[in-house]
């Protein structure tokens, strides 16, 4: 690497951890997990409620929400991206859930996130990262194949 960018190795080595240094300054901190849930059951909330507003005020501008359907269950294909597109996108979700699915607070990766059961199977996991606040990405998965897992817990 040195040769390359004709520097010596020590100043490389400066160069990289300078570098990694100001990477962690620029991203937020991420709230405690109390704090988390908190949100996340708010969005639940706001989302049953069909909230447009409440959802928007929940999310981050920039947010970004991602689904995996696998090919094999119905799920945007692309991400959709900023807190109002991804607000008006769950509302138009909550509106086609049939009666029968209820939305449940879990543990997702660690952190607070979302089930989604319908007649008493989990058919979609979301989990959600929360800095600032604010929700900055929401990651569905509804890939009957990732979901395995899930229905024998």
């Amino acid at each position: 690497m040195a040769e390359i960018v004709g520097r010596t190795p020590a100043a490389c080595r400066q160069l990289a951890s300078s570098a990694r240094r100001r990477v962690r300054a620029s991203q937020a901190p991420a709230a405690p997990a109390a704090r988390q849930a908190g949100i996340i059951r708010a969005f639940k909330r706001a989302w049953e409620a069909k909230d447009i507003d409440a959802l928007i005020g929940l999310l981050d501008p920039g947010a970004t929400a991602i689904a995996d359907g696998g090919g094999l269950v119905t799920a945007f294909l692309d991400p959709i991206e900023g807190s109002e597109q991804i607000a008006r996108a769950w509302v138009e979700i909550a509106s086609r859930a049939s009666g029968t699915m209820t939305f449940l607070e879990r543990t997702v990766n660690g952190q607070p996130g979302l089930v989604a059961q319908q007649d008493g199977l989990i058919v979609t996991v979301f989990a959600f990262d929360v800095a600032d606040d604010r929700i900055r990405h929401i990651w569905v998965v509804r890939n009957p194949d990732k979901l395995r897992c899930w229905a024998t817990s």
